[in-house]
């Protein structure tokens, strides 16, 4: 029997080395048993049947002049990303069907895409989708009529972003169920595009470019991976953002201020590209990438952004004070990118990276018991989450997140030829049919740190079987049919055992974790406790939990109660060597802490909760305190007299205000969110019980009144005050406030970053 450790994998080719391709076994082969995994997949799985597929589909039958069998739904369905549910909802139960093998989710797969096929064949075109008014919308566009911004092109909100999620969709029902009819519409509606496109320049491309889409390049090369077709690989890279790929070619840091899940998806796209054609130069610029992302952005659960932007890798502190802390989307495509990384590199970095995120913020996303995902995830103390509900939530993360459940099988095992790769602990089955192989894995980990492995072999076999040794593990084990094998170990890597395997082997590892401190990336004195890979947190109150399942209002996925000052946070003071030691460990991944009893995040819900805590000396905790007390008290004083804000710049505060604009530009400079203008922008804003007196407009640069004319509800504004940078705008008794700014003589505004309803 030889034993040893791997530290790399390489294959030699006509005298040259070259990393080898690790693969991925199917979904279908690989089923989980009972554990928190296969408890999220199960919840899933009811909240997938509790969705009607005629109401998702309802905006493409409309779009195709059918007759609707059912009203759409509502909330973001139906004001501007009009199916882009059901393009999610394709993937989820093509994800969910290979997972389970439940035969009811096949079937309304089936019937979901004969109803698009009727659209597609409707529409006569090779087009089918859901976005309002579409033939006009992409009429325009083939015609080079392209007028767009961050989230709008040609003032409709997200177009291609929205129809690349049909693209996936289909992609995925071949993919993962072997539909042609998914196939075959999937390349129509691809060739369709392209004859969209095709007039276009390289320069009006990257204007279309400039709004989110997704990972329309992506959805190209599984196009050219499906086919063959050369004209769909050259259609992935004409569709690769240059503007944004560009920088990272140069391994240049442009991401803070960027909408986070705008950029990601692209750069799934970049790296699928270049695996395809071999660029090393776009491969290099993905590396960059996930490096600046996963160790200068993220936080310890996984996950990044505030507002849904990428904030400075030197200051978290917007984070901390935000209820949009970061968002599941990111965290979805962050797994996939890993995912792909892993798979082409055979790099154990991307495992660990994709471990921390699929315990702490994947898994915890769901409700474990009543179902509903999670858009936003505070980091903010003593806040909390809130939960889509099937019926009124229709959210990008109720999308993904009905994805992320189904495929928790995908990377737990991986091989390489004839070996085979254990790269997570998590309980389940896997059935190697190539090989007439069965390898299930008994753990309750993280509750225990073992795992066991029993393979079920018709015939003894010679093959490597490797087994993952995480760099968070200590004192690991393994033990082959109860004997303890004297190898030499070294985390970070994968303990190979290469023997003739019989019928009911027995491979048992053990190992043991350690609960450590780990701080913010921009090594301020907030730390989280994580215990092996696994994020700590404490419940701290159940009150003014507002919203906590959501309803269909265009917010409803932002926690609203109330803010708990953050002077008010528990905090750590004393020597830094002591904060771990004064845990008490209770069993079952639970430790008190003083008065707190912290438990992995992923089992926290239903309350108020704190992950991070601020770290003193016992000389400098009272006159830091001081200071963010009053930091809180200024911060709530504005707080308390605002009835309604947008940040301009922003997705989700301009698209709930009904942003529409042109010759519109928008950025990020000084630490803010702007937009100005050529021609126009419009918001509307509701002064609630008409509580608000005065609407105060912020500009980066400087007011120039000669320049802009500002209306109210279509009238003059009354303007009572101009500074260098602000102005005050009468509304008195005046309800739903709609602003329209327009810039005089075709010269740019000032850049606008905040509109503000204040009561006095």
């Amino acid at each position: 029997m030889n034993i040893r450790f791997l530290y790399s994998l390489f294959i030699v080719l006509l005298g040259t080395s070259v990393t080898a391709q690790m693969q991925s076994f199917d979904l279908k082969d690989v089923r989980l048993k009972d554990g928190p995994f296969k408890n999220a997949q199960d919840v899933d799985f009811k909240y997938i049947m509790d969705l009607n597929p005629d109401k998702l589909l309802a905006p493409y039958l409309l779009d195709a002049g059918i007759p609707p069998k059912s009203n759409r739904y509502g909330n973001w369905e139906s004001i501007g990303l009009d199916g882009h549910i059901a393009g999610h909802y394709l993937s989820a139960l093509s994800m969910m069907y290979a997972a389970t093998g439940k035969i009811e989710l096949k079937n309304r797969l089936d019937y979901m895409l004969s109803e698009l096929e009727n659209c597609q064949q409707k529409n006569g075109n090779g087009y089918v989708g859901g976005i309002p008014q579409g033939k006009v919308f992409w009429d325009r566009i083939h015609n080079g009529d392209i007028d767009g911004s961050s989230f709008g092109l040609n003032n409709t909100w997200v177009p291609i972003y929205n129809i690349h999620k049909l693209f996936a969709g289909l992609n995925d029902a071949y993919r993962y169920t072997g539909s042609e009819k998914a196939k075959t519409i999937l390349i129509k509606l691809g060739d369709w595009f392209i004859v969209l496109i095709r007039p276009l320049s390289d320069e009006q491309i990257e204007k279309i470019l400039k709004t989110e889409h997704g990972g329309i390049n992506e959805s190209f090369a599984d196009l050219y991976t499906i086919t063959k077709n050369k004209k769909y690989l050259e259609t992935a890279e004409r569709l690769s953002h240059k503007a944004f790929l560009n920088p990272l070619l140069k391994k240049e840091d442009k991401l803070t201020g960027l909408h986070a899940n705008t950029q990601i998806p692209k750069v799934i796209g970049f790296e699928k590209i270049a695996t395809l054609s071999g660029n090393k130069e776009w491969s290099s610029a993905v590396d960059f990438f996930w490096d600046n992302v996963t160790q200068k952005r993220t936080v310890a659960f996984g996950g990044n952004s505030v507002s849904e932007h990428f904030n400075p890798t030197n200051d978290f502190s917007g984070m901390l004070k935000s209820n949009e802390g970061p968002e599941t989307c990111n965290s979805y495509n962050m797994e996939r990118l890993s995912k792909a990384l892993f798979l082409h590199k055979n790099d154990v970095k991307y495992i660990d990276f994709y471990e921390r995120t699929l315990y702490n913020h994947i898994l915890s996303s769901q409700h474990l018991v009543k179902g509903g995902f999670v858009y936003f995830t505070p980091i903010r103390p003593n806040h909390y989450r809130v939960y889509s509900q099937p019926q009124t939530s229709m959210w990008c993360c109720v999308g993904s997140g009905l994805e992320n459940h189904t495929k928790y099988g995908e990377l737990i095992y991986t091989h390489l030829d004839d070996a085979l790769f254990v790269n997570l602990f998590i309980p389940s089955v896997l059935n190697w049919k190539e090989k007439e192989m069965v390898l299930e894995q008994t753990t309750k980990f993280p509750y225990e740190n073992n795992s066991q492995f029993v393979l079920k072999l018709k015939k003894p076999q010679t093959f490597a079987l490797n087994i993952r040794y995480p760099k968070w593990a200590e004192n690991f084990e393994i033990l082959l049919n109860g004997k303890v094998q004297k190898i030499e170990l070294t985390p970070s890597g994968y303990s190979t055992i290469s023997r003739k395997w019989k019928d009911g082997d027995v491979l048992t590892i053990q190992f043991k974790t350690a609960t450590h401190l780990e701080n913010l990336p921009d090594g301020s004195n907030w730390s989280a406790f994580v215990n092996g890979p696994i994020v700590l947190a404490a419940k701290t109150s159940t009150e003014n939990l507002d919203g906590l399942f959501a309803d269909d209002s265009r917010m409803g996925h932002v926690a609203k109660g109330k803010y708990i000052p953050l002077d008010k946070a528990y905090a750590l003071v004393g020597e830094k060597s002591d904060y771990v030691s004064k845990l008490k460990e209770l069993g079952n991944m639970r430790f008190s802490l003083d008065s707190l009893e912290l438990e992995p995040f992923f089992e926290v819900h239903d309350s108020r909760y704190q992950m991070y805590f601020q770290t003193y000396s016992k000389d400098e905790y009272n006159k830091k305190q001081a200071l963010l007390k009053q930091q809180e008290i200024e911060a709530m004083a504005v707080e308390a007299k605002t009835v309604d804000k947008i940040n301009c710049g922003e997705q989700q505060p301009e698209v709930d205000h009904l942003y529409k604009g042109e010759k519109s530009n928008s950025g990020y400079d000084d630490g803010k969110f702007w937009r100005n203008t050529r021609s126009y922008i419009y918001y509307q804003m509701l002064n609630k019980n008409t509580q608000g007196k005065f609407l105060d407009i912020s500009v980066l640069d400087e007011v120039k009144m000669n320049d802009i004319a500002i209306f109210i509800n279509e009238k003059p504004a009354d303007v009572i005050g101009v500074e260098k940078k602000s102005i005050r705008i009468n509304i008195d008794k005046i309800e739903v406030v709609n602003i329209k700014i327009t810039a005089k003589n075709g010269n740019a505004s000032p850049k606008f970053y905040q509109l503000r309803i204040i009561k006095n």
